[in-house]
Formats: C-alpha cells, structure tokens, sequence
C-alpha cells in the first residue's frame, strides 16, 4: 500500500504539542500530510499559537473538546509524558467510547508505558507502543515500535508512515524488547553526546583550542558513521582496518581495552534497559 492510499482518508490528533510533537508535526507535513489532517490538543496556550501560526493546524485547548469525526480513519498519538498518561488516558476514555468500530489507533510515544497498561487505562485495544528518540528533531531520528495481534497489518504500515515522516522505524517481536530500544536508541545520543565531550575535553587537553578540537571530534564522528553506513563490513572489521600494529590507533584502542571501555557500554546500556522495565513495572502498578 502507497503511503498516499494510507494517507488519503487520515486525520491524525496529538495529545501533547511538545517537541516530539512538533518534530512529528514538520515531519508529517513534509511528507505528504495536509494541515487539516492534523489537530494538536495543547492546554499551553502560547505552544498551541506558535504551533499554529507555524504549521496551519488545529489547536484544541482540552481532552473535552476534542470532537472525532468517525468517518475518517483517526490516529491519537499520545506525546506526553509518562507520569501524565494514567489521567489522560483515562480523560480520553470517554470520548472513544462513542467511537464506531473499530475507534482511533493509538500510537503512543511515552516511554515506559506497556500496551496492557495503556489499552486498560483506554479501554481500548488498537494500539501500538512507539520509542522514538531525539534526532527525530531534525528528521533523524529511529523508533521502536511494538503491536500485539489487535493490530492489523494496515495500522502497523499507518503507524510505521507516522514515525518515518521523524527519520526511519523498525518492529520488535516481544513487548519486553521495547525496553532494549529504550536503552539503545531512546537513551543512545546521550551516550553519544558523552563521547563528544569526552573527545573534545582530550583535545583540549594536548593543546587544541576548544573550537578546533570541537570541530575534529564532530567532524570524525560524523564521517566514521557515515562511512560505517555506507559500508558492508561489521564495525568490528573497519576498526581492524585503521588499526596498524604497533601505531597510535593500537596504542589508543589498547587503553580502552585495559580500562573494558566495551564492558563499560554494555553494562551502562543493561542498565538503563533495566531502569525502563522497573519504570514500566511502577506505571502499571496505577489503578
């Protein structure tokens, strides 16, 4: 199906006008979406204006005054934060009842919150759980997206369009992986962003001046990924590949073995892997 056909009967209503949103928003509306496909309930009423003088679509101020028009195939993307979705979700409750079959997907992009707990909250089943992460602002971002059985095979393509519009997605078989894209891609550029001042900070310290050494970090990051991309080869043979025996990448690479600079990853990245399953555990415990 072309994402004309999916786009063509769409109208899509965000639950939070945030930056995710707004990335969503751009994303959606460079990507074939018309404004009037799109409604953004924002009680912030300087959010909802800039949004509205930049994008042209609808802003409605609360949950009551949303008004569904069943005719058209409805999406609710919920861009709120985690501890906000119990009582939203439960505001919105009422206004899916009066939905004809099979009523909105539901795409949720808050992190944390397992489908069980959001179609409980809903009461309703045509969901799917999104894990996007912050180069979404700049149309570069990746999410995670996990469905059960509720959803068919048309939602997950609808669904998928949407998160492209930020960059590219890809589906996980098992809800509980979620929390793996958590920990690898939702909380990724923080690591990344750590290394660049780590690289930066050397730098600095041999002498480099603090925009010339800020320059070569990004820089080499930048190209080291991209060259990886563009390449066939696993990461593990193009470091091998600028690796000469004896010179200055071996005597760098041999620092960080000594220290278990990859041990150190993996258990940084476990351990936010476990911090969203003990977050996803304490929402759910919420009636």
């Amino acid at each position: 199906m072309s994402t004309q056909q999916i786009n063509q009967n769409v109208h899509i209503t965000f639950i939070g006008g945030g930056n995710m949103g707004r990335a969503l928003i751009s994303g959606l509306l460079s990507n074939g979406f018309e404004a009037n496909q799109l409604s953004v309930v924002e009680a912030n009423a300087s959010t909802g204006l800039q949004l509205h003088q930049d994008f042209g679509v609808q802003i409605i101020g609360t949950l009551d005054q949303i008004n569904f028009d069943f005719s058209k195939n409805n999406v609710v993307v919920m861009a709120i934060k985690p501890q906000d979705f119990n009582v939203v979700a439960k505001s919105l409750n009422a206004k899916l009842k009066h939905a004809t079959a099979p009523g909105p997907l539901i795409l949720s992009i808050a992190a944390g919150i397992r489908l069980k707990d959001m179609s409980r909250w809903l009461d309703h089943e045509r969901c799917v759980r999104a894990m996007p992460n912050t180069p979404a602002l700049i149309g570069k971002g990746i999410t995670g997206l996990f469905a059960d059985a509720a959803v068919n095979a048309s939602d997950r393509a609808l669904a998928e369009t949407i998160c492209n519009a930020v960059g590219q997605a890809v589906w996980v078989s098992e809800e509980k992986l979620m929390d793996a894209v958590t920990a690898v891609s939702g909380s990724g550029p923080a690591y990344v962003f750590a290394f660049l001042e780590a690289m930066q900070s050397s730098g600095e310290k041999l002498g480099l001046d603090s925009a010339t050494a800020r320059k070569l970090a990004y820089a080499t990051l930048e190209g080291a990924t991209q060259l990886a991309h563009n390449s066939d080869e696993y990461a593990g043979v193009l470091r091998e590949r600028v690796t000469s025996k004896g010179g200055t990448t071996a005597a760098a690479l041999d620092i960080l073995k000594q220290l278990d600079w990859h041990g150190a990853l993996e258990k940084a990245v476990d351990a936010a892997s476990q911090r969203g399953k003990a977050m996803g555990d304490e929402l759910g415990k919420t009636q």
